[in-house]
């Protein structure tokens, strides 16, 4: 019994030991004790040291001093970049032209049959009603704004990513090559894309339209890349012992196997283009996102609601109307579906030609309904009542308050006071117990980039907000997807409302955290928690129910209770999920936070915004590579080591 009992103990301690994690944390226990005293006696500050500094104001500042001076002589712009920008505002304007020509009769009935060709009558009628409500709220012409730059973002965006993505799906090389730095493009912020174009190109269409098809091309290419590699290698063996040709077969069978990823990377492609369209209005996009952004400058909560709804209407009808051209793909064309299609055509130029010979092109301005005055009292009736003195419970404002002052104000002042290098092992620590040495480096790299750019205070300010933003959503979103895996009826409540709000740009969830919370670091975090909340929502419900039911039905056998099977088995089971999910909490939060500069968020936001709007170029060119590196830090130490394989199938 008592060798029995030692051989026991020793594959139980064996096994422990043999655990990876377990490995992990002992090495860094024994790190920890050899690095910690020797920094804290060498480095004892909590500030980054000066000398490990590096200003780059200067030569910054001299980068855009010639760039703005050699716009109009130098052969770079003279020959290339100057035709570029003409270009694109051609191309804007033609669209812009076109749709005014087409009147809003015109344009409400081809986006109307366009729907109803695609996906039926019900989303025919939703899209018309959209439109309509786009005049209604005396929006036309921003809408009509806003789509024209959206036309010929995506346009170039699909042409760049299916450009990439075809490289990268027919070569190893391209494919290793190109999937490090799309990482890292799906990560960055909408902000941090905007100063390097205005840099370039200025202020103005031109380099809001470059700066959404660098944010907007990603997902094509990578959807592209993926339908490529996935084709079915039976099909592709079958044609090319026809003695087809590598140009025929990629014609003839790649393309048409990967048809279904192409639409779903159009889909990803429109819905990410007018997000940044819209977040492009602090460039001088114009459309309804300037609308937007004027409103918030001046905290006018009705002007940003009546532009805020055109496009969340736009984002909707845009989703719905790809998403259902994807989902019937491959179904069979019904007998007389072209001859439909033809009178939907004809029908479409018979109400723009008679709109356009009764002299209706624009929307009538009697016909608009102002929203802006009514949304202002009720602002108003929040502020006086519902702000502060609500019995119990207390007011918006004082909850924004508290949670500043408990846990905002707390958390910024101790990651402000521990030393720089503690933050960097911790960092490092953390990417590699749930990674790889390279993840580490690459974390630990990127944070110390911040520190050597002199904007180590204002980011731990930011990752402050991200780290409490991200403990709310997740809480929340945690508790909501477990109840929508357990339940189908929750399920179903839930899905409308997460299909509208993962449809929503960014800029907008910013409008109504202002009406309830006013400005300041807390509205930047509330609006950070809801963009995020759908995907943490999703992610969950789906790694849940997918857990093997076979484990389930074992640990229901052995009578297991449901919330023992839900702590014992199907957490375990769906942890990938589970940190998949934290990731792209931390991704999609800091997105937010960082444009909750604009509503008083402070920290990286600010300089990015303060660069933007007084041409201080360097400030907000340090910011932004700052907020680049803090995002690749924060998904680093937050992505699982499978990911990398799930994202290169």
């Amino acid at each position: 019994m008592t060798t029995l009992t030692a051989t026991t103990r020793g594959t139980a301690t064996s096994g422990v030991l043999g655990n990876p994690l377990v490995r992990k944390l002992g090495v860094l226990l024994v790190l920890a004790a050899v690095v910690v005293p020797f920094a804290a006696s060498r480095w004892g500050s909590g500030a980054w040291p000066g000398a490990l500094t590096v200003d780059l104001s200067g030569p910054l500042g001299t980068a855009s001093d010639w760039i703005v001076d050699n716009r109009d002589s130098h052969p770079l712009f003279l020959y290339f970049l100057g035709h570029v920008s003409n270009a694109v505002v051609i191309a804007v304007r033609a669209v812009y032209l076109a749709l005014l020509a087409v009147g809003w009769a015109g344009v409400t009935a081809v986006a109307a049959l366009t729907a109803w060709r695609v996906a039926g009558v019900r989303l025919a009628l939703g899209t018309a009603a959209a439109f309509l409500a786009c005049g209604l709220l005396g929006m036309w012409v921003p809408t009509m704004q806003t789509l024209a730059l959206m036309v010929v973002a995506v346009a170039a965006s699909v042409v760049a990513g299916a450009l990439l993505g075809l490289a990268a799906g027919l070569s190893d090389r391209m494919h290793r090559a190109l999937r490090p730095v799309l990482d890292t493009m799906q990560v960055l912020p909408a902000f941090a894309y905007l100063l390097p174009v205005v840099l370039v190109f200025g202020i103005g269409v031109p380099a809001a339209v470059l700066a959404t098809v660098v944010y907007a091309a990603p997902p094509m290419a990578r959807l592209t890349a993926l339908g490529l590699r996935g084709a079915d290698k039976e099909v592709l063996e079958a044609v090319e012992s026809l003695g087809t040709t590598a140009r025929q077969r990629l014609l003839t069978a790649r393309v048409p196997l990967a048809r279904k990823e192409l639409l779903l990377g159009l889909n990803q492609t429109i819905m990410m283009a007018l997000s940044m369209a819209v977040i492009a209005s602090v460039i001088g996009a114009g459309g309804l996102g300037d609308r937007v952004y004027q409103a918030l400058a001046s905290v006018d909560v009705g002007a940003a609601l009546a532009a805020g709804i055109p496009i969340v209407l736009l984002a909707v009808v845009l989703d719905r109307v790809t998403g259902a051209a994807g989902a019937r793909l491959g179904d069979a064309p019904a007998p007389d579906a072209r001859l439909l299609g033809a009178c939907a055509l004809a029908a479409a130029v018979v109400v723009a030609a008679v709109g356009r010979l009764a002299g209706r092109l624009e929307w009538p301005e009697s016909w608009e309904v102002g929203i802006a005055e009514p949304v202002n009292r009720a602002v108003d009736w929040m502020t006086a009542h519902l702000y502060s003195g609500v019995p119990v419970v207390g007011g918006t404002a004082d909850w924004a308050g508290r949670f500043t002052t408990w846990v905002l104000d707390p958390l910024r002042d101790g990651l402000q006071w521990l030393p720089w290098w503690s933050v960097l092992l911790i960092v490092a620590a953390l990417a590699w117990l749930i990674g790889t040495w390279r993840t580490a480096l690459t974390a630990v790299l990127a944070m110390a980039a911040i520190g050597v750019l002199g904007v180590w205070g204002p980011s731990l300010d930011t990752l402050s907000q991200v780290l409490a933003a991200v403990a709310v959503t997740l809480v929340i979103g945690f508790a909501t997807g477990i109840a929508a895996a357990r339940s189908d009826r929750v399920e179903r409540l839930l899905r409308p409302v997460l299909d509208v709000f993962q449809t929503m740009p960014q800029f907008v969830y910013l409008i109504p955290v202002v009406a309830l919370f006013g400005v300041g670091r807390a509205p930047a975090v509330a609006a950070a928690v809801v963009y995020a909340l759908p995907a943490v929502v999703r992610i969950t419900a789906q790694g849940l129910r997918q857990v093997d039911p076979a484990a389930l039905e074992s640990a229901r056998s052995l009578g297991a209770t449901g919330a023992q099977q839900l702590r014992q088995v199907q957490l375990p089971l769906a942890r990938p999920a589970l940190l998949l999910a934290v990731n792209q909490g931390v991704v999609l939060v800091l997105a937010v936070v960082i444009i909750g500069g604009l509503v008083g968020g402070g920290a990286l936001g600010y300089d990015v915004v303060f660069g933007l709007a007084q041409g201080d170029l360097a400030t907000g060119l340090v910011a932004g590579a700052a907020i680049v590196c803090l995002g690749l830090m924060l998904d680093r130490v937050t992505q699982p080591t499978g990911r990398r394989t799930t994202k290169g199938a």
